[in-house]
This record gives structure tokens, C-alpha cells and sequence, in this order.
């Protein structure tokens, strides 16, 4: 059933609904609220486990009075983006843009094309540009116009022309930009994920460790392929800071076979099947020691949080019963580690490829400190839809700026009726029009 075939109680209630839902005030009012929760969405860090959030928004004092963790996540602000609140503002502003393009520009673009002749020496005065010469005709008036690049259409005596009709499409071509943006936000928001892996040098992983994800976003996690990281190591610069730190990457299929290969550092990832690695962290995973003749072993290393700093540590047992040995300490990739005695004592420091005498006798040598990268993996399949959402409204914006200019001439006995209207840069086209009126006159 069609709106022109609803009886006139329910085809009333539906243009009133439509007349409501296109105001431009509830536009603006449904796009400050988008633009606000998506402020919410980049100061508030999405995606944080439990702990993260009730570290940082405590009950007690609570942010801004009001904010503590539970607020945060009963509302949903830690996925802004996927919650079914926000995903309605953005249906509901794009059913407000849709209703606007079919009630107001649509028609407008309409009428701007319908031919319309004025015929009548009244209709001239209702102008706000016109004029009444005692000379000229449409014959003359014709090839000016041309010139101007209007395009003419006679009828008889009367005479209609326009020009910069691509100015009354680009409000639609906007319109059409936003909402494919709208769609492209959407459809990243049900489809996309977000995870994070730390993996040592050397090893293959398969995206697991999901952070966020939206509930269509099964599809889009990679089964089919891994992720073998070649090698991992930081440039320093001669300070001692870290300038600058890499992964070799290798993308694999079941078999092991390679894919593709890429070194990836920050603001340079990786992209393969839609899903982008980002370099962002990087740790210290183990180090290989050699005790005197043995064999190379190879020891895991942990994070030490209670040291001021970054720092990472490891035992090294000296005795097949476990009951002597040593620590050691890095901070860095550089290739030093200090040296402790059970008691806590500093006995030195030790580069790798170097070794280090031990009370006992044996000679602890560090083979090797192995780090490990830390990568941001997402993926959002509604990035293509923005991007060209965005290029058409960018469209849209600049064919917007076309003036839309019409002008009406008509014969009558000796009287030469001449006038036109435009919809912007009306200096410009009233001078236009004197120069007309000035030719058409001699």
C-alpha cells in the first residue's frame, strides 16, 4: 500500500509523521547528541577489562561526582560505538535525513527543473530583480544568454532560462554521503572486532584474544590463517631511548606456507583479508644462558610491577636440585642484564653473547634476550563505506556551492519584460543581469 492509496485519516497521520521526523531542528538535536557520546566514546577508553575501569573511574571520589565504573558500564560507555542506544541515534538521524531528501529536496530539485514561463507582465513585478525596456527582443536575448551558459527554453513569447542546476543536487548528494557514512559506522559497529596479542620472537599465533567485538563479528575473525612473527627489535638512538621498534612479520595459511610478509613498525601496519596489525607495545618474553658446557636452555622472563620502571626477571637455577641460583634483571633489548645473588646483592652486569663468573664456579653466559612484540589488531569492515561517504558529501559540499540561477523575458507589443532570481551569490548575478539588460538594450 502506498501513500496515495491510504485512506485520509492515516495518509494525514503519515505526512505529519514525515513532516516531524524531516524538521531540521531534530536533525541538529540528533546530530549534537551523536557528536556527543562520540566525544564520550575517544576521552573514555574503550574496550578495558573490569579491573581497568574500576582502577581508574573508583566509587570513590567518584569522576565528576557521578561517574564511577558501574555508571560507565551500565550505560555502555566502554563500547560507545555497539550499544543498541547509540546505534538508534544514528537510524534515527538517518531516517531523518531520508525523510528530508524525499519531502524538501527532492521536490525542490523537481521544480527547479520543471520549465515554467511567465507570461504575464505581473508576474515580473513579484522579481526581486526585473526590469521593463521599451526595446529588445528574444532573438537577441537568446545568444547572451547562451554565452552565459543558461540553458534556454522558448515557448512563443515567453522565454525561461537556468543555469547551475547542480547546485539544487548537491543537498541530495550530501545527504546521500551521510547516510552511507551512517551505514558504513553501523556496519563496522555489528561486524568489526578489536584484540591484542604479545607474542615472543619467533612464534606463530592466530587472533584470539578478542578485547571487543560486535555481534556479527564472527565472520570477519580469521580461522583459516596465522600470524608468525619473524623477529622483533627496537632501534635506540645514542642516548639510550628508544627510537623506533619493529616486527617481522609473516602471514601464513594452516600448511605454514607464507602469505605474506611485511616488517611493520608504528604508523606502518599491516594489512591482509581486512584485518590490520598495528605495532604499539613491545616486551621481554625470555632470554637463552649457557651454564659452563651445558646445553642452551631457555628461560621464561616476567614483568617486575613492583620495580619503578619497566623491568623484566628471571631465576636461573646453578644446581639439578634447584636449591642455588641466580636472577636476572633487563629493562631493555640492548642486550644487558644485571646480576643477583639469592640474597639480593648485585654481583654485575652481563651482555648477551658475554658470560659472568659465579661464586660457585660456573660460568653463566646469556646467549640470547628474546624479545616479544605487542600488537593491536582490528578490523572493520564498515571503513570502506566511510571513506566513500565521506568523498561524497566532500562532493556534495562543493556542487552545493553552485548558484542556482533563473531568468524570464517576455515580448509583448513594444514592451520587453526581463527578470531573475537566484538562490546565492546574488552580487554577482545582479551585475550579470545589467550586463544582459545593457546588450539586449543597444
Amino acid at each position: 500500500m502506498t501513500s496515495s492509496t491510504l485512506p485520509s485519516p492515516v495518509k494525514k497521520a503519515w505526512r505529519s509523521s514525515l513532516k516531524a521526523i524531516a524538521d531540521l531542528r531534530l536533525a541538529i538535536i540528533l546530530l549534537l547528541l551523536i557528536a556527543l557520546f562520540s566525544i564520550s566514546g575517544t576521552v573514555i577508553e574503550q574496550g578495558q577489562s573490569l579491573s581497568y575501569y574500576q582502577s581508574n573511574y573508583p566509587e570513590d571520589p567518584a569522576l565528576f561526582g557521578f561517574l564511577t565504573w558501574k555508571v560507565l558500564l551500565t550505560l555502555g560507555l566502554d563500547h560507545v560505538y555497539r550499544t543498541p542506544w547509540f546505534l538508534s541515534l544514528l537510524v534515527f538521524f538517518g531516517s531523518s535525513l531520508t525523510a528530508c531528501t524525499f519531502t524538501r529536496q527532492l521536490p525542490t530539485l523537481k521544480a527547479a527543473r520543471t520549465w515554467k514561463f511567465r507570461t504575464q507582465a505581473a508576474q515580473f513585478e513579484k522579481l526581486a530583480l526585473s526590469a521593463e525596456l521599451d526595446r529588445g527582443s528574444l532573438n537577441s536575448l537568446l545568444p547572451l544568454l547562451e554565452q552565459y551558459n543558461y540553458k534556454v527554453f522558448r515557448q512563443e513569447d515567453a522565454l525561461y532560462a537556468r543555469k547551475g542546476i547542480i547546485g539544487r543536487i548537491g543537498p541530495i548528494v550530501v545527504h546521500a554521503g551521510i547516510l552511507i557514512v551512517l551505514a558504513g559506522g553501523i556496519w563496522g559497529a555489528m561486524t568489526g572486532f578489536f584484540a591484542q596479542e604479545i607474542v615472543p620472537s619467533g612464534e606463530t599465533f592466530h587472533v584470539q584474544n578478542i578485547i571487543d567485538a560486535g555481534p556479527w563479528a564472527k565472520g570477519q575473525i580469521p580461522q583459516d590463517w596465522g600470524v608468525k612473527v619473524n623477529r622483533f627489535w627496537i632501534d635506540y638512538t645514542p642516548d639510550g631511548n628508544i627510537d623506533q621498534f619493529y616486527s617481522d612479520l609473516s602471514v601464513v595459511d594452516e600448511q605454514g606456507a607464507e602469505l605474506k610478509h611485511q616488517t611493520i613498525a608504528v604508523n606502518t601496519p599491516l594489512r591482509y583479508d581486512g584485518v590490520t596489525f598495528y605495532q604499539t607495545d613491545w616486551g621481554i618474553s625470555g632470554v637463552k644462558v649457557q651454564l659452563n658446557n651445558s646445553p642452551v636452555f631457555r628461560l621464561p622472563m616476567a614483568p617486575l610491577p613492583a620495580l619503578k620502571g619497566r623491568f623484566w626477571g628471571t631465576w636461573v637455577p646453578t644446581k639439578p636440585d634447584l636449591s642455588e641460583g641466580v636472577s636476572l634483571l633487563a629493562r631493555d633489548l640492548q642486550g644487558t642484564l644485571l646480576t643477583y645473588d639469592r640474597q639480593g646483592q648485585l654481583m654485575g652486569a652481563v651482555r648477551t653473547g658475554q658470560g659472568i663468573e659465579l661464586p660457585n664456579g660456573i660460568t653463566l653466559k646469556v646467549v640470547e634476550l628474546i624479545g616479544s612484540t605487542g600488537l593491536q589488531i582490528k578490523a572493520d569492515p564498515g571503513v570502506p563505506l566511510v571513506y566513500a561517504g565521506f568523498a561524497l558529501l566532500m562532493v556534495g559540499v562543493v556542487m552545493s556551492y553552485w548558484s542556482h540561477s533563473q531568468i524570464w523575458a517576455m515580448q509583448k507589443g513594444d514592451r520587453f519584460y526581463l527578470g531573475g532570481k537566484t538562490n546565492r551569490a546574488q552580487v554577482t548575478f545582479e551585475r550579470e543581469v545589467l550586463q544582459i539588460l545593457e546588450q539586449v538594450s543597444r
